[in-house]
């Protein structure tokens, strides 16, 4: 008679085992960025960012974006209490595709993202939105490349992953797990159907033709969505439109967050929605990663299935790392991974959460 021990073991092996079997497969379909031209007359291209607080990232962002060949680059500085709009200010100065938009009070019901984001796109002049972080690095070609895989998939929204930029150790081991949840549950070949609850996006960048963006109701129909870039993307395939993702790759890339504190706060405000905002659902996941990561290791001593289990982990981040461009040594870092996420499995099911100095409930 198998022991508990053994039924949780095979239990957890099996879904490592499913993990791995969508990760395979992605590997060999899930696009990465490649510089590239597209076919046809490029089309006229808004770039939108809104910033909030973003003073020491822009100042590494904004050449990227001025290397795009752009015809215009929009920053809505959302209230910060920093230098953002300075440094845009300075970047106008030298370049009068920059252009600062001094952001409005947020109405009730809205998110502030979301708002800044439907303030841009009405300001906007462009056939093609571009709506990219403030954080987000562009690299030479990297709007071609968006616009290349527009056209060729026939798409009215392109979603990009950007490579995550990584310093800190508590970093490496974490961010990590944002390509694990795309690549290791979500089959590229789902994604590409028409329907609109087999959807993925980016919020980091999201392009859309300005049809597809009308169609889809904008930012005005996510007003109050934690997870916008996603309802978004529903809606676009709701109205008929067609969907691309693209991993970044050498193109577009992203710095996130630095160090655990920003990690904390800016995850543990979106955690639970991808958990069905159900805190059961939450700890069961927090569970599950810990027994599969970390307690797999002591618990090989008692059952040598357990040291399959973690076996097969390592060999998970292994492979999640070739295929989004990480060193290989990362891999044995995911046993750290559960206990780092401890305080953002933490955060994530209190009932409100600060970001950006706003406080929202859930």
């Amino acid at each position: 008679m198998l022991s508990i021990l053994g039924v949780l073991g095979y239990g957890v092996l099996a879904w490592l085992g499913l993990k791995l079997a969508v990760l395979l497969l992605n590997m060999r379909l899930f696009p990465v960025l490649k510089r590239e031209e597209p076919h046809g007359p490029r089309p006229a291209v808004s770039l939108l960012v809104p910033a909030r607080n973003e003073a020491h990232n822009l100042r590494e962002t904004l050449p990227g974006l001025l290397r795009q060949g752009v015809q215009e680059i929009l920053v809505l500085d959302d209230h910060s209490s920093d230098a953002t709009a300075q440094v845009v200010e300075e970047y106008s100065r030298q370049d009068a595709r920059v252009r600062l938009l001094v952001g409005l009070p947020k109405p009730e019901g809205w998110l502030g993202k979301t708002w800044a984001c439907y303030q841009l796109a009405q300001a906007a002049q462009g056939e093609v939105l571009i709506f990219t972080d403030a954080d987000v690095h562009w690299g030479q070609g990297g709007v071609q490349a968006v616009l290349a895989r527009m056209e060729r998939e026939g798409a009215g929204l392109v979603s990009v992953y950007p490579r995550q930029m990584t310093h800190s150790l508590a970093e490496r081991v974490i961010l990590p797990l944002i390509d694990d949840v795309l690549l290791c549950y979500l089959p590229y070949p789902l994604l590409r159907t028409p329907f609109p609850s087999a959807s993925a996006a980016n919020g980091q960048v999201m392009a859309f033709t300005r049809p597809a963006y009308r169609a889809s109701g904008g930012h005005a129909g996510v007003r109050g969505e934690v997870l916008e870039d996603v309802r978004l993307a529903q809606k676009t395939k709701a109205a008929g439109q067609r969907l691309a993702l693209a991993l970044g790759g050498g193109l577009v890339a992203v710095r996130m967050y630095r160090g655990l504190g920003e990690m904390v706060e800016g995850l543990g405000k979106n955690l639970i929605e991808f958990h069905g905002r159900s805190r059961a659902v939450l700890a069961l996941s927090y569970l599950g990663h810990l027994l599969a990561y970390t307690l797999c290791w002591p618990l090989a001593l008692f059952n040598p299935l357990w040291l399959g289990v973690g076996v097969l982990g390592l060999l998970e981040r292994l492979l999640l790392g070739l295929k989004t461009g990480r060193p290989a040594w990362e891999a044995v870092l995911v046993p750290l991974a559960p206990l780092l996420s401890t305080p953002i499995y933490w955060r994530s099911a209190q009932g409100k959460y600060t970001w950006k100095g706003r406080e929202y409930s859930r």
